[in-house]
């Protein structure tokens, strides 16, 4: 069973948790416009083979035992689902998004949330955007933690650092290393409580839904990468042109050979 990497510091937070994005990605800022003409890529990210077993961790080792269990297998467990499948192979949570548009559509976006909830994180993915919050709300009557680090195939960063704890809940900066755009975030005092977070830089992005879905539109003319990015099972990127009104199809296969252990 894979076993989560999370360790070290944490910043804790009896009600909510401010954590502000410093995306340090070297490129120059978007350029939000009017967009003629404009293309849509649409498709479908499928998931095959065995869906991978959850995490279980015992709740007797855990802080919170009697109420986390609201959650659990019945058998004294907690299970961390981290790839969602739907009932047509769809495959829930993958971030797709076109990399390197420098101007385009209005990019509104607004601060992403993320709730403790029966001792989860919800949703288990987020997307946030450059210099903009995402906010974590505490509604359980049980205190929670948050560890956040930021991860690529290279190793962990610790991307929080240990500000002083207050009672109307506690801000810190996440500062995201060059070139890296994914971070995840797990509860020291509950360890199934785990959540990803990843950071675009311009609106043409999508997460699917469970029926594996994606649609991105009002898209430039032009020539993109594009990638679909699953935090358990990895990241897969191809090149596309696009012309105007046009809409392109692009569907994703996953399997569970790309689990990372």
């Amino acid at each position: 069973m894979r076993q989560p990497f999370l360790r070290g510091l944490w910043l804790a937070g009896s009600v909510s948790a401010i954590l502000m994005s410093g995306l340090q990605t070297g490129a120059e800022a978007y350029e939000s416009g009017t967009v003629e003409d404009g293309a849509v890529v649409r498709g479908k990210v499928t998931f095959t083979g065995t869906v991978p077993d959850p995490q279980e961790f015992e709740l007797r080792r855990s802080l919170d035992s009697e109420f986390c269990s609201a959650v659990s297998d019945g058998n004294g467990h907690r299970l961390l689902k981290e790839v969602t499948v739907g009932p047509d192979g769809g495959l829930k949570d993958v971030v797709v998004v076109l990399e390197g548009v420098e101007k385009g559509k209005p990019f509104t976006f607004t601060d992403a949330e993320v709730e403790a909830s029966l001792c989860q994180f919800l949703p288990f993915v987020t997307v946030i955007s450059d210099k903009r919050r995402v906010t974590v709300f505490n509604r359980d009557p049980v205190a929670h933690d948050i560890q956040g680090y930021a991860y690529n195939q290279t190793g962990v960063d610790i991307v929080i650092h240990r500000p002083a704890l207050q009672e109307s809940g506690t801000t810190d900066i996440v500062q995201l290393v060059k070139g890296r755009k994914a971070f995840t975030m797990q509860c020291s005092m509950h360890p199934y409580m785990q959540n990803w977070g990843y950071a675009v830089d311009n609106p043409y992005y999508a997460v699917t839904d469970l029926n594996g879905s994606f649609v991105i539109d009002d898209i430039p003319t032009g020539r993109y990468h594009i990638q679909a990015w699953h935090p358990i099972l990895g990241t897969q990127e191809r090149d596309i042109t696009v012309k105007p009104n046009e809409t392109v199809s692009i569907d994703w296969l996953f399997d569970a050979k790309r689990v990372v252990e």
